[in-house]
């Protein structure tokens, strides 16, 4: 089940304590042997509902289908009629956070609720269920500024057809270090920027729906894809060549990665279009102490040689619900910024 720590000290030395009944639902609680204090799991604040039902409503309604048709959802998933008012109370509760809902009218006219999002599964050593979200990127690229990532699409669709080289992601146990995520790489110094961001509240509305551990990073990828009104794919495939590392070096990048195997394979939990730029997030639960800057910046090398779009126009972050630590790939990668 999920790691329980506790919400004031942060350990993880804690212990059930009964159950708390509320109107519509009961609640764990918890008991924390170092700082002696009691807690509840989470729930949603001001919601008598329990947090699976509410989420659900969001994320239906947010998939496209009407407030009736949200409603009937919800009774066969949980056997409840929910009034609509109160459906209506909880999109307009969540609207802030739950951005889709801007351009949900848009996508609607672009596409069927059963077919805004397109998915393929991939084992690559492991499963992985790609997601793209298409009515979103074809309204997001209608934007001026972001009418030259039509490259990122062509690379996004391409996927969908499973075109491209799949082999080179079954990589043995043995051969792991070609992963993206397994390479030290040597990189210029520069600085992170920690912030507070959408995808921190998403993250924390997300983990309420994981079972366990196991489910953490799907359910956030599932919850942003469907809810966030810029998150246009998830678990997206990239790999760096031989060829490729030997491009940006002619070109003047300076960088150098250890005990390394090409192809370099990846997979992009998160990948957004917003302000002009691309977006590479990768999900780190306890985000404050990892750092994701070698795997992130392999990542927008990878994704700029497959779409040949130029690494400034690409942005990086890892994050977890209380934290989001963002930073331009170029600058670990390029001494003079001014490069396109």
């Amino acid at each position: 089940m999920n790691e329980q720590r506790c919400i004031y000290c942060n350990s993880k030395k804690v212990v059930k304590s009964g159950m708390i009944k509320l109107k519509l639902q009961s609640v764990q609680r918890f008991f924390c042997k170092v700082c002696k204090k009691y807690f509840t799991e989470k729930k949603l604040k001001n919601k008598s509902y329990p947090a699976k039902i509410v989420l659900q409503a969001l994320s239906t309604y947010s998939s496209g289908y009407n407030l009736n048709q949200t409603k009937k959802v919800l009774a066969q998933k949980f056997k409840l009629s929910i009034p609509l008012t109160t459906l209506q109370g909880w999109i307009k509760d969540y609207e802030s956070i739950c951005t889709f809902r801007r351009i949900r009218e848009q996508a609607l006219v672009l596409s069927k609720p059963e077919q805004m999002i397109l998915q393929q599964k991939f084992f690559h050593h492991q499963l992985y269920l790609f997601q793209l979200h298409q009515a979103k990127l074809k309204i997001l690229l209608d934007y001026s500024e972001h009418k030259k990532f039509s490259l990122l699409q062509e690379y996004l669709q391409k996927i969908c057809r499973r075109e491209l080289p799949e082999h080179i992601f079954v990589i043995p146990d043995e051969e792991l270090e070609k992963r993206a995520s397994q390479i030290k790489a040597n990189l210029l110094e520069f600085t992170k920027l920690q912030k507070q961001n959408l995808a921190n509240k998403l993250t924390e509305l997300g983990l309420m729906l994981a079972k366990n551990n196991k489910e953490r990073h799907q359910t956030i990828q599932n919850f942003m894809l469907i809810n966030d009104s810029t998150t246009i794919a998830t678990e997206v495939p990239v790999y760096l060549t031989n060829d490729d590392i030997e491009y940006f070096k002619n070109k003047g990048f300076t960088f150098d990665f250890e005990n390394y195997r090409t192809p370099i394979t990846g997979h992009i939990d998160v990948l957004q279009i917003r302000n002009g730029l691309i977006h590479i997030l990768d999900y780190k639960p306890n985000a404050e102490k990892v750092n994701a800057i070698n795997q992130l910046t392999i990542y927008a090398l990878a994704l700029a040689s497959r779409t040949k779009l130029a690494v400034k126009d690409f942005k990086c972050a890892w994050f977890d619900e209380k934290a989001y630590y963002e930073f331009f790939p170029l600058h670990a990668v390029y001494e003079k910024f001014t490069y396109c």
